[in-house]
């Protein structure tokens, strides 16, 4: 993992980065390590951050926004959106603009936290570290709650699907999404038993399931051109 913050370290004084040097950067990141060490990845990982998602042409964040937009029927200046693993705020953004107004955002990245500050989108910002800390958020809270990116193998466990239907509004709306290529097939089949689960438990119900052949530029030597991704878009079953 040094290896990859010294990367990372070096683009910060450079600011003509390379998709060489963020294909390096994404593959450490997709590595299976221990919280904190992932944490500390991301604080420094922070600064270059949009600026690497944008050499990837990293789509999920528009995406998953427009799919919420697409369904959400109620009032969106009110409506209450949970952004976890909020990063620096692309989705938050991207929301924003389709008339979205309030946002909390969780991370476990204080550096990522610090740039969503910045941006001036979210009422409350707090660090998390999803699958060790529980969620900081009282059941049955939030109408939109959305999780862009971070559920992939070395990320964040899978223990935390209940929880973000146990924080959903009833009625509310959970989006989440996953990669598609080879390494995470062994996550993404896991998912979405969990979500099959919690159909089948009367916990939710589908809204629609979107698969994405051109999700982000390939990192692995397993994968060419284009990665694929999927949006799970589910409504938590009304009382």
């Amino acid at each position: 993992m040094a290896d990859a913050w010294s990367q990372t370290n070096t683009g910060m004084a450079n600011s003509s980065r390379t998709f060489s040097d963020v294909r390096k950067v994404i593959l450490s990141a997709h590595k299976n390590t221990g919280a904190q060490d992932k944490v500390g990845f991301y604080d420094t990982w922070a600064e270059n951050y949009e600026q690497d998602v944008a050499l990837l042409d990293y789509r999920a964040p528009l995406l998953a926004a427009e799919c919420v937009s697409s369904f959400f029927r109620g009032d969106r200046e009110k409506a209450t959106v949970l952004d976890v693993a909020c990063g620096t705020g692309l989705v938050s953004a991207h929301l924003k603009k389709m008339g979205f107004r309030h946002f909390v955002g969780i991370d476990g990245s204080l550096g990522m936290l610090e740039l969503a500050k910045k941006t001036g989108l979210y009422q409350q910002l707090t660090q998390c570290l999803l699958g060790q800390d529980e969620i900081p958020v009282k059941a049955e809270t939030y109408d939109i709650v959305i999780i862009v990116g971070a559920l992939s193998v070395g990320q964040v466990p899978l223990t935390v699907i209940r929880e973000l239907w146990d924080v959903t509004k009833p009625g509310g709306y959970v989006c989440m999404t996953t990669r598609g290529n080879a390494d995470n097939q062994e996550y993404k089949a896991e998912l979405e038993q969990i979500i099959r689960a919690l159909d089948e438990e009367q916990k939710w119900s589908n809204v629609t399931v979107v698969e994405v052949e051109e999700w982000e530029k390939a990192v692995s030597e397993q994968d060419s051109g284009y990665i694929p991704g999927t949006i799970y878009l589910y409504q938590k079953k009304l009382k």
